[in-house]
């Protein structure tokens, strides 16, 4: 095939691979806030902590003798949520709750208060360094149309569009997705409805710590490490990515990670190959925040949001 295609295909992978990261990410992010309206900027943390407790896991029972393999990650990534779910659950009980009702500046910046706790909590655990993910799965090329990407890679977007498949179902087809669906309409006349507002909430932070620990395996397997700086980045990349879609929007946070990991990759090649490497892969992080800028200027409420009419 032609090498300018073959390029082209090889952004698009791994643009596809990224963003089905940050749309992970931003699910967790858009949940939230299309509940009670709240940007909860310690999400990355959470990402992060499970992305750690995966590899400490896998450490730990590799010690133990047990045989690397896909028995092995699942139980460390189910190891990894609960963890995840518990901070999450924590955060929620204990620190946003008593603040629900509190003008928004105040949880926001608690957020951001316990996103560095969390942080510096996770370097007293495992140290300032890289953590490198133990290879439990043999990664293998695969050629697609004269592009290559691992069996890995592609099975994090599979696992990416189940995921999110699944999501929307739950939100859509099920009493807990209906008792969401009305809690984030109105608080309280879904409460008069008889539905524990507080349940609902709790089972959304827990639903978006587990998103968020498994988008923190995809995103350390992929890159074969993690540390404890790596939410702090990727938490701000994906909060882009909601915002990019339409913050609140299932769907808008789905296609605007998906969208911003192709706009990374592809504007990454490529000015690299104008600028001649002046520009370029290690200058990706410009791309993603500068989408942020233009859509926050051009279009506040996202490519899939809605605009809220002012109310007398």
């Amino acid at each position: 095939m032609d090498g300018n295609f073959d390029i082209l295909l090889q952004q698009v992978l791994n643009g596809l691979v990224l963003g089905s990261i940050y749309a992970l990410v931003a699910l967790g992010y858009t949940m939230v806030y299309g509940i009670i309206g709240l940007i909860n900027f310690a999400h990355g943390e959470v990402v992060m902590i499970g992305a750690m407790v995966t590899i400490s896991v896998l450490t730990m029972l590799a010690g133990a003798g047990f045989a690397p393999g896909i028995i092995t990650l699942l139980l460390a990534i189910m190891a990894a949520a609960v963890v995840c779910m518990l901070l999450a659950q924590g955060m929620e009980k204990y620190a946003y709750r008593p603040l629900r009702k509190a003008p928004r500046l105040t949880p926001l910046i608690l957020a951001i208060g316990i996103s560095i706790a969390l942080q510096n909590l996770a370097m007293m655990i495992w140290g300032r360094g890289y953590k490198t993910f133990p290879e439990v799965v043999e990664t293998r090329p695969v050629d697609v149309f004269g592009a290559t990407v691992t069996n890995v890679q592609l099975s994090i977007m599979l696992v990416a569009v189940v995921i999110m498949l699944g999501l929307w179902l739950l939100v859509d087809k099920t009493r807990l997705g209906k008792a969401m669906r009305a809690t984030a309409q109105n608080q309280e006349v879904a409460g008069l409805m008889g539905i524990n507002i507080n349940r609902v909430i709790s089972a959304t932070f827990l639903i978006g710590a587990s998103l968020g620990a498994i988008a923190g395996v995809m995103r350390a397997i992929n890159y074969g490490q993690a540390d404890a700086y790596m939410g702090l980045l990727l938490g701000l990349k994906a909060f882009s990515a909601a915002v990019l879609g339409g913050i609140g929007n299932l769907f808008g946070a789905m296609a605007g990670g998906l969208l911003l990991g192709l706009i990374e990759s592809l504007a990454a090649g490529y000015t690299g190959q104008l600028t001649g490497g002046f520009l370029g892969a290690n200058y990706q992080d410009i791309f993603a925040f500068a989408v942020l800028i233009l859509v926050l200027l051009f279009r506040p409420n996202g490519l899939l949001g809605e605009r809220q009419a002012d109310r007398a």
